[in-house]
């Protein structure tokens, strides 16, 4: 099976960059051919050599570089049938639409064993309203059929210009995922995983929906909670909160076992093991926004010892850029949080888990 990334992106979107750097931290030790079209910027060097319609030339890392000249399917076929890759990455043109180079490949899986693995588009944010405004047809089609789009030269631009710009995509696209990280600052392995939809905010929150679930569903009722945390030994530093007058009737909402009951647990009564979903409610954003570390040590502090204001809060996590070097990770449960310092991630994740949520006064607590 070879896997097929396609990385759109409108003309001078930084494309052929992105690629470099993939192919430098995130595709090593595969078999790789990248695909350029007619219309494409040849931005990896190397001379090439005509072979019935296919430029090839053999690259670094492994990597063989193509650009395609006449029918794509063909020649996409070809390249699989002659080099056999791991992974094959396309790079449309820039004014083409993304869902055609989709379709064409959707039609090769009839005569190659190929899956599309990622469908990505690049989006610089200083010129995306612009774009989308008098080049609509081709830019809208490229950012309403990506799974993945990642903002390129967001390092030259303020907060409020990427936000405004995420704003914009996400009329278009409401699921993907959207990398607002400057390139500079984050691995390039980051960026793959995102856009292999194994990082996006959907999957931050179902994982931490699933941690508490498991959470509810295997502790005793009449024992006293436990809070646990999982500590990922690469970061650099973290702090403990523990709130020490803490005791078992401020958790009353967790065990009342009436016809209401949201605690996901299993009653003598014949009320059965509810799914996720039926228990709990989730409130989820991604942001640019940086936060400066006592800023969020207070918003821990008001939602981990007052949370009662925001709804029945079980579960907060975060992953944010902060105003100093380093990103700002977060784990929170009722009268307890963590915090410490991490890696950059492709843009901005916070979630809080629980029921009747009030989702308008989360989002004035962070300042959203």
């Amino acid at each position: 099976m070879t896997k097929i990334d396609i990385l759109s992106g409108f003309l001078g979107a930084g494309k052929t960059t992105l690629i470099k750097k993939l192919i430098d931290q995130a595709f090593s030790g595969e078999k790789l051919v990248l695909i350029e079209n007619e219309f494409g910027e040849i931005g990896i060097d190397g001379g090439f050599l005509k072979e019935a319609g296919v430029e090839i030339t053999e690259m670094n890392s492994g990597c063989i570089c193509c650009s395609l000249v006449g029918d794509f399917g063909e020649a996409l076929k070809k390249v699989i049938d002659q080099f056999s890759p791991d992974r094959v990455i396309i790079e449309p043109s820039g004014v083409g639409k993304l869902s055609d180079v989709m379709k064409a490949v959707e039609d090769v899986k009839a005569h190659a064993d190929v899956v599309i693995n990622s469908a990505t588009t690049v989006v610089d944010v200083q010129k995306c309203k612009m774009y989308m405004k008098n080049f609509g047809e081709f830019f809208n089609n490229q950012v309403e059929s990506a799974g993945t789009i990642v903002l390129s030269r967001t390092q030259n631009v303020d907060e409020k210009k990427i936000n405004d710009t995420v704003a914009l995509l996400r009329e278009h696209n409401k699921d993907c995922a959207i990398i607002t990280t400057p390139w500079d600052d984050i691995d390039g392995k980051i960026i793959l995983d995102a856009m292999e939809h194994s990082n996006t905010l959907e999957a931050f929150i179902e994982s931490l929906e699933h941690d508490e679930h498991e959470h509810h569903h295997h502790h005793d009722h009449e024992e006293e909670h436990e809070h646990h945390h999982h500590h990922d030994h690469d970061e650099e530093e973290h702090e403990h909160h523990h709130h020490h007058d803490h005791d078992e009737e401020e958790h009353e909402h967790h065990h009342e076992h009436g016809e209401g009951c949201s605690c996901g647990c299993h009653h003598d009564d014949g009320h059965h093991h509810h799914h996720a979903d039926d228990v709990f409610t989730s409130w989820g954003k991604e942001t640019a926004k940086k936060f400066d570390e006592n800023d969020m040590k207070e918003i821990l502090e008001e939602l981990a010892y007052e949370s009662d204001k925001y709804g029945i809060v079980l579960r907060a996590k975060g992953i944010v850029a902060s105003t100093g070097s380093d990103w700002i990770y977060f784990d929170l449960v009722p009268g307890e949080y963590e915090i410490r310092k991490g890696k950059p991630d492709y843009t901005g994740k916070l979630c809080v888990i629980g029921s009747e949520l009030k989702e308008d006064l989360l989002m004035e607590l962070f300042k959203l």
